[in-house]
């Protein structure tokens, strides 16, 4: 396999990086110490926000079950339109008023399916998740806005999954990542004031936001999540393109000039061997 697209990687101003690509026809590269630990941060909401669309389809919650302020539900927390503050449990506006991005609002939502479930957060997760996906190395040790740790590897098991859904239904695969609240503007964390700031349940999606973490040519319809942990992870299901990156720096101005240009470069490759099969 090909991987001149990752090539850019080994230039990070980091110490340790690994990243992958995959296609929906399993065709991709990897870079990098692609077994080893890192941080995901908020890379983490996503993974949860995934075994929580498993637990709607058990019925152990649903996206209208009461959750947070007064009238939020699962589904506006979720979709970071709860009201609900950055780290505070009481709301800053009220509900479907303003996308918040808010951490207090993911750990309410791993307190509801503990309780819904009767199984802690992090086992619900890792039985639902992360064992019939063979993620094997992913550690789920704290918030359930934060607290994970994956390899590349691992993840792109998980890429696998977001473009040939086997724990869910294609049909509320796609109701993740189809806007909700769609006219909501707010701070997209690290990229300032977006409007709309388009968010699916957990995904956020790329939409026509400027500035942004992906490329100019990934689709709008990209979705996926960036951690404060210099992790990322995006699936363009218009190119059928899933793109996984780890590193041991925080997301910062290196972050910035460097994600969008790999981005476009794995998209330009995967496209290219596509073409060339």
């Amino acid at each position: 396999m090909q991987q001149a697209a990752l090539d850019i990687v080994a230039t990070w101003p980091v110490e340790h990086a690994a990243a992958g690509w995959r296609t929906n026809s399993g065709d991709g590269a990897k870079t990098g110490p692609v077994t080893q630990l890192f941080e995901l941060a908020s890379v983490t909401k996503i993974l949860v926000a995934y075994g929580t669309l498993v637990a709607i389809e058990e019925r152990t919650v649903s996206l209208d079950t009461p959750l947070g302020p007064q009238g939020s539900t699962v589904r506006h927390v979720l979709a970071h339109a709860s009201g609900l503050g950055f780290e505070r449990s009481e709301p800053a506006r009220g509900p479907s008023q303003r996308r918040i991005y808010s951490n207090a609002g993911f750990e309410l939502l791993g307190e509801l399916i503990a309780e819904s479930s009767g199984i802690d957060i992090h086992t619900y997760i890792t039985e639902a998740v992360f064992e019939p996906l063979g993620m094997s190395n992913t550690k789920f040790y704290g918030s359930a806005a934060y607290g994970a740790r994956s390899t590349v590897d691992d993840l792109l098991l998980f890429v696998d999954e977001l473009l040939n859904p086997t724990l869910i239904s294609l049909e509320t695969l796609d109701l993740a990542v189809t806007p909700h609240f769609i006219e909501l503007e707010g701070i997209l964390p690290g990229y300032g004031q977006q409007s709309p700031n388009t968010w699916g349940l957990g995904f956020e999606i790329r939409s026509n936001k400027s500035p942004h973490w992906s490329a100019s040519t990934n689709s709008v319809a990209t979705f996926g999540h960036f951690g404060r942990a210099g992790s990322l992870l995006w699936v363009d299901p218009i190119k059928r393109v899933g793109f996984v990156s780890l590193a041991d720096k925080d997301f910062g101005p290196w972050a910035k000039e460097a994600w969008p240009v790999v981005s476009e470069r794995v998209l330009s490759e995967a496209t290219e061997n596509s073409t060339r099969l």
